[in-house]
């Protein structure tokens, strides 16, 4: 999946990625050399065109390397995933570019007025994550017709999706939180912009523009899915870091050795329960995604177990690392040490409203 050299080579610039708040000109070659914000993307527009399970595999070991990294490749790799609602012959040029990135806003924060040709678009959307390498955005907006603004049956603003090409947006330098720095998630704006009818899509299984599997997975929980394996890896991430401090101390006599001891233990029962909720949350992506492959559909029942598994992964994640993180002293609040890095990334992360639905 991955070879040690690679994740090493990664790792080595995570300092350097925090700090001037983006990815690395040399994480960046690696990324796309390894066209991993393509990861759904099919093989004939130069992507890797993986299932849903083998995805995820992919960015939870990136996220264990270093949050910001696996959340960036992972919100890219999502949008990418919208080419398959677009007309090919439009994606089918745009992934010749080998540095092709699309990034965006789930955010219904803009209108699209109809017009005979397309569509006038105006609006602002936040947590663009990769700004600075995305050539193409993703946005939704309400729609408007004749003054109007369009609902469904029961009174629902109907809403599309767009795509942007880089030069027509405005983006506006304002992330600046306390961890996932580097995931460089900017605001983006348009005024009055005229979008053709072929860069409007709808994320739809029925609305499939190409065959894969993929584009036939429903949205929610293939989202909820991505971003719980980002604060599985991160959680990883903080048991390993936990792990390298405390081992030394168990192995001498130092004063306070029952609340290292009480650590070790909390530690061991952290880990454990950890893993059962990892194999429970990929026995259900992997069902969902068998039965997909074979039937065309997933039981609904089977989609509620995804959801269930995906906010239940991510809510022990975090609760885990808030758990453990009193117990690793001083050293775990100073800036630029690991465990301040992870703690900082994964409380983050976990901000994201999909995470916090009842699970």
């Amino acid at each position: 999946m991955m070879d040690q050299k690679t994740a090493m080579q990664l790792a080595h610039f995570i300092k350097e990625a925090d700090r001037q708040a983006c990815l690395t000109p040399e994480q960046l070659e690696i990324i796309y050399r390894e066209k991993w914000f393509r990861l759904f993307v099919p093989r004939s527009q130069n992507g890797l065109e993986l299932s849903l399970p083998e995805g995820l595999r992919i960015e939870e070991a990136l996220a264990k390397i270093d949050g910001s990294l696996g959340w960036t490749v992972t919100l890219c790799s999502g949008a990418t995933q919208f080419t398959g609602y677009l007309p090919p012959s439009l994606t089918d040029v745009i992934f010749k570019d080998p540095a092709a990135c699309f990034g965006g806003s789930g955010a219904l924060t803009g209108i699209a007025k109809e017009t005979s040709d397309g569509y006038i678009v105006t609006g602002s959307w936040k947590y663009a994550t990769g700004a600075p390498y995305c050539t193409h955005f993703t946005a939704n907006c309400t729609i408007e017709k004749d003054g109007q603004l369009l609902t469904d049956e029961v009174g629902t603003p109907v809403y599309r999706s767009f795509l942007f090409t880089r030069e027509e947006v405005a983006i506006q330098k304002d992330w600046d939180t306390m961890g996932l720095r580097a995931t460089a998630s900017e605001r983006f704006s348009v005024t009055d912009l005229w979008v053709p009818w072929e860069r409007s899509f709808r994320i739809q299984p029925e609305a499939a523009t190409l065959a894969g599997i993929i584009y036939q997975y429903p949205f929610p929980q293939f989202a909820e899915a991505t971003l719980a394996v980002n604060s599985l890896g991160m959680a990883r991430h903080f048991l390993e870091a936990v792990q390298k401090w405390i081992q030394p101390k168990l192995r001498k006599e130092i004063l306070h050795a029952s609340s290292v001891n009480q650590a070790w233990q909390k530690w061991q029962l952290a880990d454990g329960f950890l893993q059962k909720l990892r194999g429970q949350f990929y026995a259900a992506v992997d069902d969902s995604w068998e039965l997909l492959s074979k039937q065309g559909s997933v039981p609904e029942a089977l989609l509620v177990r995804v959801s269930r598994q995906s906010r239940l992964l991510a809510r022990f994640s975090r609760k885990m690392v808030a758990d453990l993180y009193p117990y690793c002293g001083v050293n775990a609040t100073q800036n630029g040490t690991e465990l301040n890095q992870v703690f900082r990334d994964i409380f983050t992360a976990s901000q994201h409203l999909l995470l916090n639905a009842p699970a």
